[in-house]
């Protein structure tokens, strides 16, 4: 029975999306499935609910059932930032005897094991520093003997900046400034209020204030920011080098603490802010990092978060070398034309 039973249940649970993978021991992809993402961990029961039917879905695809999926789960969660928050979740997901194993981390760790091609970085191993901006923003660091190091990730109260979240609000922030004449003239108060399909941006303010446009909105302005910061626009550059610098800054402290700056340490950039692959960002960070740690290698993750959660779960099985290679053939196929 154990021989037949998937070798991992992969989950990358992020705060809009939850993507998971049912993966062979040989690194076959099993099943792909996406649903709702778990917003806080106070709302775990019902994500867990979710991610049943998640489960039952990827069996269904696989053409397996039963109520175990898999023999070990890897979840990276958005959520779990805290030791307690991560051992809260394994245990319910212990409770619910989808697996023999568990294992839970942030989602930075997938981003970061994705990151770490054994055919681009030769010999590198599983090591080297992750930071992700999609809806928020983190960052990790593992050295070569297993130490890790991070931050609280919790928001503006744990000193973060940034983020889709973060550049939403700016880019809300500069645009109102600009339109009632506290602030300098942007091109972003018209991409705003044009984004949102308002006559001004003051409708949109009072939108937001009225709840008819929500938080997760907001980061969709985060692309807007990008796009008007290509026409030269300096209020939407200056934000551009600001979430360069924050990056840039989280990288370069982790390395430090890990004593990484003087080895040719992978610095993966994830999260859709990053994979969006802007020049100016990219460009920016790219610099500040060289300028501080010259053998650092920085590195757009090439496949899904998943994924990475997938390989730290086949790490966890023993698989080897052409199992990884497999997986990460089965994602580059699926991000294809």
């Amino acid at each position: 029975m154990n021989e037949r039973l998937p070798a991992v249940l992969a989950i990358d649970g992020g705060n809009s999306k939850t993507d998971l993978a049912l993966v062979a021991e040989d690194g076959t992809l099993l099943a792909t499935v996406r649903g709702p993402g778990m917003r806080s961990p106070d709302d775990l029961g019902s994500w867990l609910e979710a991610l049943g039917a998640l489960i039952a879905r990827a069996q269904l695809e696989a053409g397996r059932d039963g109520q175990m999926a898999a023999r070990h789960i890897s979840a990276c969660v958005a959520n779990a930032d805290l030791p307690e928050e991560e051992e809260r979740l394994a245990a319910a997901l212990r409770a619910l005897g989808w697996s023999q194993t568990t294992a839970v981390a942030n989602d930075t760790f997938a981003v970061l094991r994705a990151g770490l091609d054994p055919d681009v970085l030769t010999g590198q191993g599983h090591w080297g520093v992750a930071v992700t901006c999609g809806a928020g923003i983190n960052c990790v660091g593992v050295d070569p003997a297993g130490r890790t190091s991070g931050y609280l990730a919790l928001g503006v109260i744990s000193g973060d900046w940034g983020g889709g979240s973060g550049l939403g609000l700016e880019a809300l922030w500069w645009s109102a400034r600009a339109e009632d004449g506290r602030g300098p003239e942007t091109a972003l108060r018209r991409a705003v209020a044009a984004h949102f399909d308002q006559a001004t941006v003051q409708d949109v303010t009072i939108s937001v204030h009225l709840g008819k446009i929500n938080d997760e909105s907001l980061r969709e302005l985060a692309p807007v920011i990008l796009a008007v910061a290509a026409t030269g626009d300096e209020v939407a550059r200056k934000l551009v080098r600001r979430q360069a610098e924050e990056i840039s800054i989280m990288a370069l402290t982790t390395m430090r603490r890990l004593g990484l700056t003087e080895l040719p340490t992978p610095v993966v950039l994830g999260g859709g802010v990053l994979t969006a692959r802007d020049p100016l960002l990219i460009t920016e960070i790219t610099d500040q990092i060289a300028a501080a740690a010259p053998q650092a290698v920085v590195i757009i993750v090439a496949v899904p978060p998943v994924a990475g959660a997938a390989l730290l779960g086949l790490d966890h099985v023993g698989a080897g070398l052409d199992a990884e290679r497999r997986l990460r053939a089965a994602y580059d196929r699926r991000a294809g034309p």
